[in-house]
């Protein structure tokens, strides 16, 4: 890489794309898929039957809300909740109003990549529960892990939902725990979402809905591309494939070229070329199983205290300490 081209990757969306498109095998962060379109496609794909996640959670929250509210403020002095990837935050919601309800003493700190999801939240937040405290945050998980370290006057409560510890393989997963292990201290809980094996075609799905906003949503990485940095990405020439292993746990999703064709990139000095069939890995979806989570927890140091589930058993809540 030249001298020239290093200086045009100035931030990290221009770094991580020219790394992606001309690695051997080409990929894309799903995490760049978030932008105010993005965002908006996700809740869309949130909403759909065949999305099976958010109902799951939001049932397990409904159900469980006093439950998980005492396990947060064990805690005379009040408590931090900390939520990691927030999004609209329709499923915390429910147990943040739980929380003012019950005159608990905390503050809500909610994280999240995308700057428009922080803004609307905050909006619809100040809106929906005017007594509740909010100090909200842009950045990535691994960004904010050391300034989670700073909240140690009195416990935290960090809460990661919607299974997005799923969008890391396995040996990403572990230094994320075991990073977030090192950001607690005792007392501390992580609370967080594993969507779990099931009937492979139920899964399926969940990411290959026939009215095609999953296809959608992965191809506003292209969409980014070109508005942001100049590409000339044509995303009709693409379509949008999912797989998924049952042995392994792992949802696989792809953009495939469905013709030869080059696609340049102002901003980067780029040029790509792209043969027939030739993909571009655009997410991962892992899913678990007890012994999975337990050996992940292990791993990174953490323990399970115990755990919540919806009652198909398509997905838990776990409930991590030091």
């Amino acid at each position: 890489m030249t001298t020239e081209i290093l200086n045009k990757l100035d931030t990290s969306f221009k770094k991580e794309v020219y790394e992606g498109l001309t690695s051997d095998l080409k990929y894309l962060s799903s995490k760049y898929i978030y932008d105010k379109k993005g965002d908006k496609l996700f809740q869309d794909i949130m909403a759909m039957p065949s999305y099976y996640l958010t109902d799951c959670e939001f049932e397990i929250l409904s159900i469980h809300t006093a439950e998980i509210a005492k396990l947060f403020n064990e805690s005379t002095k009040g408590f931090d909740l900390i939520e990691l990837g927030a999004g609209d935050g329709k499923k915390t919601k429910v147990l943040l109003k739980h929380l003012v309800n019950n005159d608990y003493n905390f503050v809500y700190k909610p994280i999240d990549i995308s700057q428009n999801a922080i803004d609307s939240l905050s909006a619809t937040l100040a809106d929906e529960i005017s007594d509740l405290t909010v100090d909200a945050e842009k950045g990535e998980y691994f960004e904010v892990l050391d300034r989670l370290k700073k909240f140690d006057t009195r416990k935290k409560a960090i809460v990661v939902l919607g299974s997005n510890i799923g969008n890391l393989l396995h040996p990403r997963a572990i230094e994320f725990l075991t990073q977030l292990k090192d950001t607690m201290k005792e007392g501390d809980v992580l609370f967080m979402g594993f969507d779990q094996k099931k009937n492979p075609q139920t899964i399926l799905e969940a990411y290959n809905d026939l009215e095609g906003v999953t296809e959608a949503f992965n191809k506003n990485l292209l969409h980014r591309i070109n508005s942001e940095l100049g590409g000339n990405f044509n995303p009709d020439n693409f379509k949008h494939w999912e797989v998924y292993d049952p042995e392994t746990g792992t949802a696989k999703s792809f953009l495939v070229s469905l013709k030869a064709q080059s696609v340049k990139i102002s901003a980067i000095d780029l040029e790509v070329s792209f043969k027939p069939w030739e993909t571009i890995h655009t997410e991962i979806s892992q899913k678990y199983d007890d012994e999975t989570v337990h050996w992940l927890a292990k791993e990174s140091g953490l323990k399970i205290t115990t755990d919540f589930t919806d009652s198909n058993a398509y997905y838990k809540n776990y409930v991590f300490t030091r």
